[in-house]
């Protein structure tokens, strides 16, 4: 390096030399890491070449000890290893294993909160006294939506950013293993919030009005595509990176043994891919997409802007636009709804009619813990008939009526009387597969 002077080696992988960028005289110490190609600098503070020796080796004794007892080598601030992370996530977009949004959060978070929180202190002086104690700071010193009290989705997101930190600075040395922040967040998890069936129905219904009321022709354009992209969510359960990596060669209808029509898609999120099977209306929503769209080759997207370009946001502006004129943008619990209410509303619609949780977790691309975790409280519904058995109203019967879900209809395979007042409908829903799609007896 051009700024050493007067190097002097005193071993392999260890050097005293003085700097030719400063003022005063003093000697500098270079350490080799063992079987690495890092190296530790530290000034000896000391101009006297005896005693600049001497406190040379004693460094390297130092920092061979530490590596054997797992000891951190280096000492760092916290806001020096964080943006170490940031840099290494926005290397992450560039490669396309992120979005830039997803970046441009993680970045705001450490700048705005974390840097605030421990940024000048020494990473290995972190323990998990600061982290229990985030939640507590970060409520005194934050506000939430409109000036509300910071919610728990949004303390855990950020207290996952900064384990990542801690990981990764233990990843690169700077701390010990046993310092990376262990066990389940403090706050527990936030329930996912799906639409009722009641209030799907009034999504649907509202959504078509809404279609029509657009004035000009790219709001009608921009209006039909959102509309039908939450349809498609709704019936499939994909992830929002799914949709959005979602090409026209990935779609593939199909047909089953009995003639019943369903589609498959090929789906990639951020390092995986996997095949979902959906009922056949969903193939009657993507042609409507096709049909209006000015990207529809086979390496397009299938959800893309008036240009053709790939829709990054995926209608964000426009699903809010229609969840707040609806009146479903929050749910009864206050919860702000996102896109990804519509993969959490598929799952419980499934759940509820009774699908079997393993083939659910494999359509889904989760596990079947995932899914017990966060549906459970599906449960008491899809087993009214075995928790309610022996009540007044529920003894037992040769062969009880399936209860659609989403529709308050009772197959008329097992309620006949019924169904002599209903036949054009009833037909409808016998000829649906079994796994037949939430929105087809909305659907006009």
């Amino acid at each position: 390096m051009a700024f050493l002077l007067d190097t002097q080696e005193l071993k392999p992988g260890l050097i005293i030399f003085r700097r030719a960028d400063v003022k005063h005289s003093n000697w500098y110490c270079r350490v080799r890491l063992p079987r690495t190609d890092r190296y530790k600098t530290v000034s000896l503070k000391t101009s006297d070449v005896s005693a600049a020796r001497d406190r040379a080796f004693d460094h390297d004794a130092d920092l061979r000890f530490r590596i054997k007892h797992g000891v951190p080598v280096f000492n760092r601030p916290f806001s020096q290893i964080a943006k170490g992370y940031a840099d290494l996530q926005k290397e992450r977009v560039e490669v396309g294993e992120i979005t830039h949004h997803r970046w441009e959060v993680v970045e705001s978070i450490i700048r705005a909160q974390l840097n605030r929180y421990v940024g000048s202190v020494q990473i290995n002086l972190i323990g998990q006294d600061r982290w229990q104690s985030y939640p507590l700071w970060r409520r005194k010193n934050g506000k939430g939506r409109a000036q509300g009290r910071v919610s728990d989705a949004t303390v855990r997101y950020e207290m996952s950013i900064f384990r990542s930190i801690m990981a990764y600075a233990a990843n690169k040395k700077y701390i010990a293993d046993s310092q990376v922040f262990r066990g389940k967040l403090p706050l527990a998890k936030v329930r996912r919030e799906e639409f009722t069936p009641e209030e799907y129905r009034k999504l649907h219904t509202f959504a078509r009005g809404w279609v029509r009321k657009a004035g000009r022709p790219s709001s009608v354009w921009s209006r039909t595509v959102a509309y039908n992209f939450v349809l498609i969510m709704c019936n499939t359960g994909m992830r929002p990176p799914e949709a959005r990596n979602l090409r026209w060669r990935d779609v593939a209808p199909r047909t089953d043994g009995q003639g019943r029509t369903f589609v498959i898609l090929h789906v990639r999120g951020k390092d995986k891919s996997r095949d979902l099977v959906a009922a056949g209306n969903v193939a009657d929503y993507l042609e409507r997409i096709r049909a209006i769209g000015n990207a529809t080759e086979p390496d397009d997207f299938v959800f893309t802007t008036t240009k053709g370009k790939q829709a990054l946001t995926l209608y964000g502006s426009l699903i809010e636009k229609l969840l707040t004129e609806s009146g479903l943008l929050l749910s009864s619990a206050g919860s702000r709804r996102s896109t990804y209410c519509f993969r959490h509303t598929y799952a419980t619609f499934r759940l509820t009619e009774g699908v079997d949780v393993y083939f659910l977790a494999k359509q889904m691309g989760t596990s079947v813990q995932m899914i017990e975790d966060h549906y459970g409280h599906i449960n008491p519904v899809k087993n009214a008939e075995r928790i309610l058995q022996g009540l007044p109203g529920w003894e037992p019967i040769a062969a009880a009526p399936q209860v659609a879900a989403e529709t308050g209809r009772v197959n008329t395979d097992a309620a006949a009387p019924k169904a002599a007042k209903s036949k054009g409908k009833t037909e409808r829903y016998l000829k649906e597969p079994v796994g037949r799609n939430i929105a087809s007896s909305f659907d006009a």
